[in-house]
């Protein structure tokens, strides 16, 4: 959704506030348009400055984004100031101007993260439509009994409860590959489990990362074989930042461990151990802690443009917001502390996928995955790392998923009969 589209929508921005000023008199403007000046700037810095303190961006916003967040504040302050007294033409212009501004924040915003890649994305995530290929768990027993496979994989909401963390979370889905349906009882497949970044819902990956559409094709030439993948719900709300920690947050880590993963198991008989884990940001980060603290469970990670370790600012900042001020819980829960204190790894494997920089020496991501990726080979951790063109984006995010789809599979070595040659 950048583009022309983004393009389009600044221009009529563009258009509207200068039409919004040129209806008022130059008195008006003499007198006001300094002090929406000086608002505009404030609130660009003000936001800028959340971000910031919050840390909430892991790496520096466009200059367009502090254009439009004042331009936005500016055409809501010239609304609200010339309100009294006008006709309702100025009004409606002061709205739609100011209306427009808002959308292009929200489009520049998009342009940085890649949250909605297509219109068609943004409508579906907004309305809440069906995911790709989502049908009721109810009929899932009745497509085993069909005489053929399905041509491509299901996707089923579940609800895998919140028994052992008692974390309150959203509804979570599973994708069942063709070959899941081949007999009944059903082929034993390996399992995957995959995770959002910092703000997210368990649909992004599906929608926002194509992984459906990157597990189709995979099964697709591989006769219908592919990882059941758990799109997992860290968060419990949108902006809940959990880093997947048991903490001030939330339970997260038990959540997806004692929760998740035992009930996908049992639902759809897949092994409880030997899992793939993949996720982006945030999510990569929880990837490789998951496996680390529990390589029983989880065999190998994909860290996608992940940090050091579970992140909300300072270590003192992420003390506190993560963990309520306990030092001893952020040290259980650093996977360098974690891979320290484990010792030597069997049979675990892991790949960190960065964005290529101009300046290694200044890319955070790379940073930690040189760090991590060093760290675990000392310790039995078979590790690489691929850096790719691209942006911390979700674009980046679905190709990066996709170009090591096939090493992941293969690091699982169970239910595949490859009828390709990328394993």
């Amino acid at each position: 959704m950048d583009g022309w589209i983004l393009l389009a929508v600044q221009a009529a921005a563009v258009v509207l506030l200068a039409a919004a000023v040129l209806r008022r008199s130059r008195a008006w403007n003499r007198r006001w348009i300094p002090v929406l000046i000086a608002l505009g700037v404030s609130g660009a810095l003000a936001v800028r400055w959340c971000l910031d303190v919050l840390g909430l961006a892991s790496e520096p916003a466009p200059v367009w984004l502090w254009v439009w967040t004042g331009a936005c504040a500016a055409a809501v302050g010239m609304t609200l100031a010339g309100w009294r007294g006008a006709g309702w033409a100025t009004r409606n212009a002061d709205v739609f101007a100011a209306s427009m501004c808002l959308l292009s924040v929200g489009l520049v915003v998009n342009s940085w993260i890649g949250y909605f890649p297509t219109v068609q994305t943004a409508f579906g995530q907004l309305t809440s439509r069906p995911l790709p290929h989502q049908v009721d768990p109810a009929a899932i027993a009745g497509m085993q009994h069909r005489p053929t496979a399905p041509s491509h994989g299901a996707v089923v909401p579940v609800s895998t409860g919140a028994h052992a963390s008692g974390f309150e979370h959203r509804e979570e889905y599973v994708y069942l590959p063709p070959a899941w349906f081949s007999r009944t009882p059903a082929v034993r497949l390996p399992a995957l489990m995959m995770i959002g970044g910092q703000f997210n819902t368990p649909a992004d990956w599906v929608r926002a990362g194509r992984a459906v559409h990157t597990l189709d094709g995979f099964a697709a030439s591989h006769g219908g074989y592919a990882p059941v993948t758990v799109f997992a719900d860290p968060n419990g709300t949108f902006a809940n930042d959990t880093e997947c920690v048991n903490g001030a947050r939330g339970n997260a880590a038990d959540h997806l461990v004692e929760d998740v993963v035992p009930y996908v198991a049992r639902r759809f008989d897949v092994p409880a151990a030997h899992w793939g884990v993949v996720g982006f940001s945030s999510g990569g980060t929880c990837a490789v802690d998951l496996t680390v603290m529990h390589p029983g469970v989880f065999g190998a990670f994909v860290d996608i443009a992940g940090d050091l370790g579970p992140n909300a600012g300072t270590t003192d900042q992420t003390i506190a917001r993560l963990y309520g001020g306990d030092a001893e819980a952020w040290a259980r829960f650093d996977p360098s502390t974690v891979i320290r204190g484990h010792g030597h790894y069997i049979g675990v494997s892991g790949r960190f996928v960065v964005p290529a920089s101009t300046d290694p020496s200044r890319d955070p991501y790379l940073q930690a995955a040189t760090t991590l990726c060093t760290l675990g080979t000392a310790h039995g951790i078979g590790c690489s790392i691929d850096t790719r063109d691209g942006r911390h984006t979700w674009p980046f995010a679905a190709d990066a998923f996709a170009a090591n789809l096939p090493w992941l599979a293969d690091q699982l070595r169970n239910g595949f009969t490859a009828t390709s040659t990328d394993r």
